[in-house]
Parts: structure tokens; sequence; C-alpha cells
């Protein structure tokens, strides 16, 4: 073979490499956009849905909510009933306001929380999280306050976001009331690293924080916003604007440029 041939084979590879690199990375942009405009269509959808659970109120669970409130271990702002996630030094805020039964809040975590934790353990963004129990209300059963517990519980164990995030890849499906079962949250427990302790599993199982659930979701009400999950970036609803929501790739440039 000529020097001109293996040129040209070589040049030819060369190509096909970089067609298949752009290629790998138009199809990352197209999931990040279809990611975003899932999220954006179930959030309209759940604004009605997360209205209607909010003024259905709980009344099943209202005996398990009825003891003392008790805040987890560096619980937050108003009434000690946001879960922080990054420094206080942050110069960007984002506010999270989420049910472990939504749907519509596990499409958000699936395609922001990767990003969300980066920028918190850069130091550049502090995540506040707030607990509802929406779908508790709207479709019945406990799944919602028993998970939430069971996040506030590993908060105490210093484990709140592996946890949280656990929580979500392993979602049931929305009438599938499967969080109620306590065994089955200490068994998801069992895929962070040191949190399944008998101090976590008496926290799960007496509830220790059921009370500070309802209070948070009671706030939720209050604060009269149109469902979950609602995520405000230094007091702006990041989905306010349907046509051009905030992506996590602008999610991450806003959040860099505000720590520059």
């Amino acid at each position: 073979m000529s020097e001109k041939n293996r040129e040209g084979k070589r040049t030819a590879r060369e190509r096909l490499a970089e067609e298949r690199e752009r290629q790998k990375a138009r199809d990352k942009q197209r999931r990040v956009i279809l990611v975003s405009a899932a999220v954006v269509g179930v959030l309209a959808l759940a604004a009605v849905g997360g209205l209607l659970a909010a003024n259905a109120g709980d009344d099943d669970n209202k005996k398990e909510t009825a003891g003392p409130v008790v805040a987890p271990k560096g619980a937050s702002g108003d009434d000690k009933l946001a879960i922080p996630l990054g420094k206080d030094s942050a110069k960007s805020r984002l506010t999270v306001w989420e049910d472990f039964r939504c749907p519509a809040c596990k499409q958000f975590e699936d395609g922001y929380s990767s990003t969300i934790n980066e920028l918190a353990a850069k130091g550049q963004l502090k995540a506040e999280y707030h607990l509802a129990t929406l779908i508790d209300g709207n479709m019945g059963g406990s799944g919602s306050l028993h998970a939430a517990n069971a996040a506030a519980c590993a908060q105490d164990a210093g484990k709140f976001a592996p946890y949280h995030d656990e929580l979500f890849k392993n979602q049931p499906p929305e009438p599938d009331d499967a969080f109620a079962d306590n065994g089955k949250l200490i068994d998801l427990a069992g895929k962070v690293d040191g949190l399944v302790t008998d101090t976590f599993k008496k926290c799960v199982n007496d509830g220790e924080h059921n009370s500070w659930v309802a209070k948070s979701q009671e706030a939720f009400g209050k604060a009269n916003l149109r469902g979950t999950p609602t995520v405000l970036l230094d007091g702006k609803d990041i989905f306010a604007d349907q046509r051009n929501p905030v992506t996590p790739q602008k999610l991450k440039a806003m959040v860099e440029k505000a720590n520059q």
C-alpha cells in the first residue's frame, strides 16, 4: 500500500472518529433538551394535581403526625424545615420542594441531581430541600410521609444526599404506596454505605420526624406553590418560562457566573 493510500485511509478514519464524537455531543444535547422538556411538561400537569392534593389534606396520616415536632440535625430556615446541602458561603441558593412519590420530582432529579451535587461539592451552590406529602393526600397512603421521615433520619446520620438520590432512583409507580413499608425504606438505605444502624432503623420505625414532615407540608400549603417539584434559584422559579426552562447546563452556567 502506497504512503498516499495509507494517509488517505488514516484521514478517513480520523474523519469518521470526529463525526462519531460530534454525533455523541449532539445526542447528549438532545437528551438534555428532552429531559428539560419532559420536566416542564410533567410540571404543567403536576401543577393541577399538586394543588388538588394540597387541598385534599391527609387525614389518614394525622395519627402518625400527632407527636412532637423533631427537626433533623442540621435543618435550617424558618422553623428548621429545610435540609441543607452545600456550604453557607455559596453565592447561589437553590430551594427545592419535593415529594418522594411524585413522578415529576423523579423527572427533575434524574435530569438535575448530578449537576446540583457537583455544584454543591464545589462550594458554589447551597441547596435547601423541603419535603412534602402531596401524593399521600391525592392518591391515599403514607409513602410520602414515611419516605420523608426516613430521609430526615438519613440527615441525622449525615447521609441525606445519597439516600435522597436512592429514593428517587427506586421510586415506585405513583399509585403504588411501596414507600409506606418501613422495611423497604431500610432496605434501600442499605445501598448507602454506613447508613443502616440501629439508630437509623429506630428513627424510621418510630416515625421520629413524622410531625416535622407534616409541618413542612403545612408550610408548602401556606406558600401557595403550584405543585412539586417547585425549584427556585435565588428566589426565581427555574421552570416559570416553559418555553425556555433552565436546563442543567444553564443552571451550571448561571451558578458558576454568580460565583466568579
